[in-house]
């Protein structure tokens, strides 16, 4: 499958309490369960939380299904980006 970086704007998202991380992360996942039981192939890998904006990480084949996913679930999709290679620090010795 394709991993895709997904920039949402969600105001104040980076002073949310655990408890509202907690829900969103419920409601997503709730959305995703429903999305896969119709035979869609869709994942949530992770999430990072920064002033007004989260960027997650999903993969799936169809870029899509992100934007049914940001439709279902209220949270937006404002940016999606498909990932083509990966490095890190052990890169320079590959």
């Amino acid at each position: 499958m394709r991993r895709f970086i997904i920039e949402r704007d969600i105001p104040d998202i980076g002073s949310a309490e655990r408890e509202q991380l907690r829900d969103a992360a419920g409601q997503s996942n709730s959305v995703l369960q429903a999305m896969q039981s119709e035979g869609k192939a869709i994942q949530w890998e992770h999430s990072y939380v920064a002033g007004d904006k989260t960027f997650c990480v999903y993969v799936c084949n169809d870029p899509e299904l992100i934007d049914e996913h940001a439709e279902r679930s209220g949270f937006p999709a404002t940016v999606v980006t498909e990932v083509r290679k990966i490095i890190d620090p052990t890169t320079e010795k590959a």
